[in-house]
């Protein structure tokens, strides 16, 4: 995996049969944790992104490290092999089958972040829809670690910024596999995995799983969420302090990119990000975000598209009247 030479870190396969196949579900082969470098791959890091290191006997770490899911319908025939990106593939319930990375390093620019983008190039048959398709029922879960940070804190600390995420994914947001805890609160002891972002703590470190990112559809879409999701975390944990607003100005460029350059698109972006934040601080749903949570609260497809599911969050007196179901909703609100 790591080559002390000139040239830096590898990322490379280990000659493991078991991460060449698909598995049943949950008995895949387990990851492993690559964000260790090389002196040559963080020489062109922004000084301001080394705090984000630390050092060990055996090089350079990344503090701030990323997991992806690509979940697909089926993969590209003869795709399935070992790739450097990936732990392994796994048969799943909700879509058909994921693929899933090993634990990376979640870094700002450098040749360590274009060694991460190159695993993601070499995966294009998995990655690419053209090759592997994807539909509406699956999903693109993100899990985040920050160094001998627990679970609890790093989700507190990221809640602050996740309006933004769910007006990014806000068809995502009513799904049943990704629905619950959308206040992010870690106070509540919440049985379902199926919330918004689910906290875990193992020892020192922790992570946080966001639930409701889309499937990944392309290498780029990969790319840009990848550098979304390290700014993000660079905020939660060394600018606190900073707004939701300082926030989306600072991802404004990769908002632009993620949205074509379309900057309506990525303006209504934005001022809903900040009604989905209000929904996060204050736990009350209102005229501006109520379809967004609706459409997906029950088992019977007849009521799936009317309001009511979310009743008891709604904020005091409101009532959604004006709509006679979510799909006029989100026809008027679309972009």
């Amino acid at each position: 995996m790591r080559n002390l030479s000139q040239n830096g870190v590898t990322f490379t396969t280990h000659d493991e049969p078991s991460r060449a196949r698909v598995s049943s579900y949950g008995s895949k082969p387990l990851p492993y944790k690559i964000n260790k470098a090389e002196s040559v791959d963080i020489n062109g890091l922004p000084s301001s992104a080394r705090k984000n290191l630390y050092t060990t006997d055996s090089g350079t770490e990344s503090l701030f490290t990323i997991g992806m899911e690509f979940e697909k319908v089926r993969f590209h025939r003869g795709a399935v092999q070992e790739y450097a990106l990936f732990c392994g593939f796994e048969h799943d319930g909700s879509c058909g089958a994921e693929a899933v990375t090993h634990i990376l390093p979640l870094v700002d620019k450098s040749m360590w972040r274009t060694k991460v983008f190159n695993m993601f190039a070499e995966a294009k048959k998995i990655i690419e829809d053209e090759y592997s398709p994807s539909n509406m029922k699956c999903g693109g879960h993100i899990t985040l670690g920050v160094k001998n940070v627990g679970g609890r804190e790093l989700s507190d600390r990221l809640k602050k910024f996740s309006g933004l995420v769910m007006a990014i994914y806000r068809h995502r947001v009513c799904n049943y596999y990704c629905r619950g805890n959308f206040r992010m609160d870690t106070s509540d002891a919440y049985g379902s995995k199926y919330t918004i972002a689910n906290y875990k703590t193992l020892g020192d470190d922790g992570v946080v799983e966001f639930r409701v990112p889309s499937r990944f559809t392309s290498v780029k879409q990969t790319i840009r969420r990848y550098e979304f999701f390290y700014q993000m975390v660079d905020f939660a944990m060394n600018k606190q302090n900073s707004s939701l607003h300082h926030f989306c100005n600072a991802v404004r460029p990769i908002l632009m990119s993620m949205y074509d350059n379309d900057t309506e698109k990525v303006n209504k972006t934005i001022e809903l990000a900040k009604e989905f934040q209000k929904v996060i601080n204050g736990g009350k749903i209102d005229e501006k975000t109520c379809g967004w949570f609706e459409g997906w609260w029950s088992s019977n497809t007849q009521l799936n598209y009317f309001f009511g599911g979310r009743r008891s969050d709604y904020k005091r007196n409101f009532r959604p009247s004006e709509y006679t179901d979510v799909r006029k909703f989100k026809e008027e609100q679309y972009f």
